[in-house]
């Protein structure tokens, strides 16, 4: 399928920018120029989420005694009965984005009603490459488990979430779950992965199909890696890759999403195959048309919309098995 029109009309002025010198794909950027470029993009492709919600700025200690931001969303409708919770990870290859660049996400997640969202935070590279970011947001999982009830949400009903490598790490706190049960304390629910990251050699087809020209691009996925995880051997951890796994059991049941003009297409198949080899449910979807970074295009690409209401769909089938 030929690009969605609207995003292929915001490709052409992004390509405009290159050609006149007015922008520089990530990958040329330092990282702080990386870090405001991504921030500044959300105003852009979703200038007006949901506002009509209980959002609560919350504080979560680290195992070093750092203290990581959280942020918790739920509808004003919410009602008094421990609510199941989303537990989101936000994108951005362990470099870039925050809570704030996937408010917009959290936000339209949240507006569904049923569940609450509780977006963690956590520490980026290169500043702290892996593995602080996954004991980041393993550490946050652990807290929401054991703060659930003080904050109206049902520590037995918890969604792990994420998008490109926060969808990575909601899959490998997925594997913990059954490999190391003792170091989660909680068994998900269910786990939501919109484009993950499961293999970052970039040896794909997709990687040099999709190489450059769809947003995220090859290019920038390795500078990406190698920020974050610099050492060989540290690219053949499963936790950085989580297709690397030698795990062969069902986890939680999946609705994992790929975009037809992404790098991460192939890898994202592929590890949809290794969960049903497995035994996991999983639910699949192809996104035809759209590129990486689809779930904060709301504001120029109306496709979206459908997306988001597939998702509320299936977290009313997933809350009925509770």
């Amino acid at each position: 399928m030929a690009l969605h029109p609207d995003l292929a009309g915001f490709l052409e002025l992004v390509e405009f920018g290159r050609l006149t010198g007015r922008s520089l794909p990530m990958h040329a950027m330092d990282v702080a120029q990386a870090r405001a470029e991504f921030e500044g993009s959300s105003q852009v492709l979703d200038p007006s989420p949901p506002g009509s919600l209980q959002v609560s700025e919350l504080n979560v200690p680290a195992r070093d005694g750092a203290s990581l931001p959280a942020r918790l969303y739920r509808a004003d409708d919410a009602g008094g009965a421990l609510q199941p919770v989303i537990f989101y990870l936000h994108g951005g290859g362990y470099v870039v984005g925050s809570l704030d660049s996937h408010d917009s996400v959290c936000r339209r997640l949240a507006a569904m009603g049923e569940f609450a969202v509780l977006a963690a935070d956590y520490r980026l590279a290169p500043e702290q490459p892996f593995p602080v970011a996954l004991h980041d947001v393993l550490d946050a999982a652990n807290w929401l488990a054991e703060q659930a009830p003080a904050l109206g949400l049902d520590n037995r009903r918890v969604v792990l979430a994420g998008d490109s490598v926060g969808a990575s790490l909601a899959a490998v706190l997925a594997i913990t779950a059954v490999e190391q049960p003792e170091a989660l304390a909680f068994k998900p629910l269910a786990q939501l992965l919109f484009y993950p990251v499961t293999d970052i050699s970039c040896q794909r087809e997709s990687h040099r199909q999709h190489a450059e020209g769809y947003l995220l691009e090859t290019p920038t996925l390795e500078w990406f890696y190698q920020h974050y995880a610099p050492q060989p051997e540290q690219r053949l951890d499963w936790r950085v890759s989580p297709l690397l796994s030698t795990l062969r059991a069902p986890l939680a049941p999946a609705y994992l999403f790929v975009a037809e003009y992404d790098p991460l297409h192939d890898e994202g198949i592929a590890y949809r195959d290794w969960l049903v080899a497995g035994g996991t449910e999983v639910t699949f979807a192809r996104v035809e048309g759209l590129t990486h970074d689809f779930l904060r295009m709301s504001g120029i690409v109306g496709q979206v919309g459908d997306i988001y209401q597939d998702v509320g769909r299936w977290l009313e089938g997933v809350g009925d098995k509770a």
